[in-house]
């Protein structure tokens, strides 16, 4: 009964978003990859905003029923069977009635199951489609019968382009640039860090302040102008793709880059993706603690590898702090998953000084780990993210770099609040802290 309820709400929202679209006519970007959607969503935000009337889909909601929900402005009702009648009611009202609605519609468009984005894609005709990045393991691939059936799926929001659309592509990724194939006579904007793309990156390094990481900073090339970005709080080239790729959507409509870099100086990334936060004995969190996959992890691992835990260069000899990386399980990965955890494992031994684990898959990051001669009692597991942040906080300490990172189910954002030192600001600072989350 539940599911049938709720089949019946997505229908008739999904009704409601079709015919808004249809009296309103917005301009859509749709955004989609296996990495980086959300990232990428918000950096565009960002960018049109300064120059138009724009709205995004709120934190992630890319799924049947979120989509029309970013359409109609509504919030997810959740198991709120009131709630949801009354965003009903909502939904008719802006069909309706005169609203002042936005001129563009950034759309965040994720597939966990075969057939998600191909039914979208039947009634959602987008302006822009942006692809961010498709892995040799994506996430969800459990449902998937593998990577070509996930890019496929991702294929038909590129096929779904309107005429005189534009296509903005991750020129460092193979898979994602050869969807350019699906976009026949539209626009493409390639962005990446090799040349030859539309929108070139080069010289990332990492910023540091009072000997502590505080950011990054990197150029941007496109048609003979060049400018210097500086991200504060975020580390990891998993921010500077969504910086370029929004650049991209805003050069295809005519913005100056100079403009933009202006508006990216007002960006707040989103929480649990990368962000710097201050933990307790003054100590730096990488907060990574919103999902978790090989290729996000493997990025976020060699984040931290690269970062000095004293914020000097590395020919001055001084105390360090330790590098401790908390993994937790990587989800939905299949057959996959056995290898893919022991690959980080190998990776962690390279990277960090202590290892600590979340989940009966990370046991195979232990493992791994382990293999690749790093000592067990360096190594420490649990099965849960409470027990995991309690050893934690027993062992940080002045100096130290903590990357936190794991699946959505595993709740690795309940270790960092754990040694956060403003653990009053949680709300603030972490991802998963709504009612409906704190319930679970």
């Amino acid at each position: 009964m539940k599911n049938i309820l709720k089949q019946i709400i997505i229908y008739v929202l999904t009704l409601e978003a079709r015919l808004v679209l249809r009296k309103y006519k917005p301009k859509i970007i749709a955004v989609t990859g296996n990495i980086g959607k959300t990232s990428s969503k918000d950096v565009i935000y960002t960018v049109l905003s300064s120059s138009f009337f724009v709205r995004k889909s709120e934190r992630s909601f890319n799924s049947e029923i979120g989509i029309p929900l970013t359409i109609l402005g509504l919030p997810n009702a959740w198991s709120d069977v009131f709630s949801w009648s009354r965003n009903i009611i909502s939904g008719l009202k802006i069909i309706i009635l005169k609203n002042h609605y936005p001129k563009w519609l950034i759309i965040e468009i994720g597939a966990d199951r075969p057939g998600d984005i191909e039914s979208i894609s039947e009634w959602l005709k987008p302006d822009v489609v942006v692809i961010t990045h498709l892995p040799d393991v994506p996430v969800h691939v459990e449902f998937f019968s593998g990577v070509k059936e996930v890019v496929k799926e991702k294929s038909y929001l590129v096929k779904s382009l309107k005429d005189g659309g534009v296509f903005v592509v991750n020129g460092d990724d193979k898979r994602a640039f050869e969807m350019k194939t699906f976009a026949k006579d539209k626009k493409v904007f390639t962005y990446g860090f090799a040349e030859g793309s539309s929108i070139v990156a080069s010289n990332e390094s990492i910023t540091y302040e009072n000997n502590k990481p505080t950011g990054i900073t990197f150029r941007v090339d496109h048609s003979g102008s060049s400018i210097p970005v500086e991200l504060k709080g975020v580390v990891g080239k998993q921010h500077v793709y969504p910086v370029l790729s929004a650049l991209a959507v805003g050069i295809s409509q005519g913005l100056n880059i100079v403009t933009m870099k202006k508006a990216l100086l007002e960006h707040k990334s989103a929480l649990g993706r990368m962000r710097l936060i201050e933990g307790i004995n003054n100590s730096t969190i990488i907060d990574d603690s919103y999902n978790a996959s090989p290729t996000a992890v493997t990025e976020a691992l060699n984040t931290l590898k690269n970062i000095n835990t004293d914020g000097r260069p590395s020919y001055v000899k001084a105390p360090v702090g330790k590098k401790i990386a908390v993994l937790g399980d990587m989800m939905e990965l299949g057959e996959h998953s056995f290898d893919e955890h022991i690959k980080i494992g190998k990776l962690v031994a390279q990277t960090a000084d202590i290892l600590i684990t979340v989940g009966i898959r990370s046991k195979y990051i232990a493992q791994g780990a382990n293999e690749e001669k790093m000592k067990k009692k360096d190594i420490f597991q649990f099965n849960d993210s409470t027990q995991a942040g309690d050893k934690l906080a027993d062992i940080i300490a002045e100096n130290d770099i903590v990357l936190v990172k794991g699946s959505q189910s595993i709740r690795t954002e309940k270790i960092v609040e754990k040694v956060i030192a403003q653990p009053e600001r949680k709300y603030k600072l972490l991802v998963r802290q709504g009612e409906e989350w704190q319930r679970r």
